[in-house]
């Protein structure tokens, strides 16, 4: 396999991959070229300020009280002015839809636990837990049975 990465500030950008069969690399190429927005970050606030957050240290993003909050790998919390659905089409790849309220980064996600009423949490890697609703738990399953 070959690579090559041609650098020049003039040019239109263009990715062009010559491949003998699609295949998994293939996939995760694709899904990262579309993916990405040109920014790897996003602004999060707290009372104290306002930081960059980067993508790779997002657990998840969700709604509490009525306000975005994108939860960090320390369980730091801060508000993003921007709308779920706005986040959904600039995230990355990673992040999958887990509730009608929720983006979850993949790579952080430490496992599925049932709970008692029957439906399952997601349990991330900075111990916050989060519903996981039927419909996305159902998709997500098929993700990983894809794999």
């Amino acid at each position: 396999m070959k690579y090559r990465l041609v650098i020049d500030p003039n040019a239109e950008e263009e990715i062009i991959a010559i491949v003998r069969a699609p295949s998994r690399l293939t996939q995760q190429i694709e899904n990262l070229v579309c993916s990405y927005s040109g920014a790897d970050y996003v602004m999060g606030y707290t009372d104290d300020g306002m930081r960059k957050l980067p993508f790779q240290e997002i657990e998840c993003i969700t709604v509490l009280d009525r306000k975005v909050v994108a939860i960090d790998i320390k369980g730091g919390r801060f508000r993003i002015q921007d709308r779920l659905r706005d986040l959904e089409a600039v995230l990355p790849s990673c992040f999958i839809r887990i509730n009608k309220s929720t983006l979850a980064n993949e790579e952080r996600i430490l496992r599925f636990d049932a709970a008692f009423s029957g439906g399952v949490d997601a349990v991330f890697q900075c111990g916050y837990r989060e519903y996981v609703s039927r419909r996305c738990f159902a998709e997500i399953r098929r993700r990983y049975e894809g794999r």
